[in-house]
């Protein structure tokens, strides 16, 4: 019963959210001659997302009415009747949604991550003027490279400005390309390069070279994550950007804290199922004239709130990446946990 009001509420917040984005997206769409296929393309590689995005508030409206429903129609007592505990219901309501954080947890570290890029690839594929994109950093082991925008769905880059550092952080080489383009034979190239040595109290042009190619590991698909602003990632690109070997535009503690977080999904699911429990001690009589549930729903997008906050200060550096996601697990279970007692001893 949990899984599937769980399931409905998803696909009704899925729903509604393609339809708002579509609202926004199909004027672009239609404006590039992609037609119905087009919608219909965005519309499913922003599924994942979207789905993702809407499981916390899934479980919190799936179980609210689980549970809501077995109360009012006196199944509750009857469980309570033949010896059932709070715990004891607790416990068998836990599987149902350790499925869907183990779903979430999917969702978020393969799916999403694949179909957004995959969406954005062929976002700037079907682009008739990538020169309006934005430009972006990035930095390697010993190098610090900004690009002005990304054509060609990631094949295609122009204006590359490569910063080479000693192992020390000093300024080395500062190297400028025009464009840069990209083959599964020979990988990338630099066209029209001018290079400048900078030296302890000089900078030295260097002759003007036509082309040259660019020892880099990246591929298109990399660029098209890195000109995108905090785009969903894998746990193996996280472990990459944190190790050094995958260039990163993103500090570490927003990393390390998207992997923490992507790891607490079932934990937070399972908070939010024991906030709404409070609404199995809505008294037969009062029925749907009760507040209880509206007090849980609060509760629970109160958590979702807060939870955000606390990422967006991680975020930001302002707090370390464990303290910008376990307290509020910490608080809202103690505040559910006291709130059923206090039931319990009515």
């Amino acid at each position: 019963m949990l899984l599937s009001r769980v399931l409905i509420c998803a696909a009704a917040l899925v729903g509604l959210l393609e339809i708002l984005a579509l609202l926004e997206q199909t004027t672009p769409i239609l404006q590039r001659h992609l037609g119905i296929s087009g919608i219909l393309t965005y519309a499913g590689m922003r599924l994942p997302f979207l789905l993702s995005s809407t499981l916390p508030l899934s479980v919190l409206i799936g179980s609210l009415l689980t549970l809501t429903q077995m109360t009012l129609s006196s199944e509750m007592a009857i469980l309570q009747a033949s010896g059932l505990s709070m715990i004891g219901l607790y416990k068998n309501l836990i599987p149902a949604v350790l499925i869907i954080g183990v779903l979430g947890i999917a969702l978020d570290d393969q799916i999403t991550p694949r179909s957004e890029q995959a969406l954005t690839a062929w976002w700037n594929r079907t682009n008739p003027h990538p020169e309006d994109g934005h430009f972006f950093w990035f930095r390697g082991k010993d190098t610090l490279t900004r690009v002005s925008y990304v054509a060609d769905g990631g094949n295609a880059l122009q204006g590359i400005d490569i910063y080479s550092r000693t192992p020390q952080g000093l300024l080395q080489y500062v190297t400028h390309a025009k464009n840069a383009d990209y083959t599964h034979v020979t990988g990338w190239t630099l066209r029209h390069i001018t290079r400048v040595e900078v030296k302890a109290t000089t900078a030295v042009t260097l002759p003007e070279q036509p082309e040259q190619t660019w020892d880099i590991p990246l591929l298109p698909k990399d660029f098209i994550r890195l000109s995108v602003s905090n785009p969903p990632l894998s746990s193996g690109t996280i472990l990459g950007m944190l190790r050094g070997r995958l260039p990163s535009d993103a500090s570490p503690g927003y990393l390390q804290g998207g992997l923490l977080e992507r790891f607490l999904r079932p934990m937070t699911l399972l908070v939010l199922l024991l906030i709404t429990m409070p609404v199995i001690h809505i008294p037969p009589r009062t029925g749907i004239r009760s507040w209880t549930p509206v007090w849980c729903l609060a509760s629970g997008l109160l958590f979702v709130i807060l939870q955000g906050l606390l990422r967006a200060m991680g975020n930001a550096g302002l707090l370390p990446p464990p303290v910008a996601t376990i307290p509020g697990l910490i608080i809202f279970t103690l505040g559910a946990m006291t709130a059923l007692l206090r039931n319990e001893t009515k």
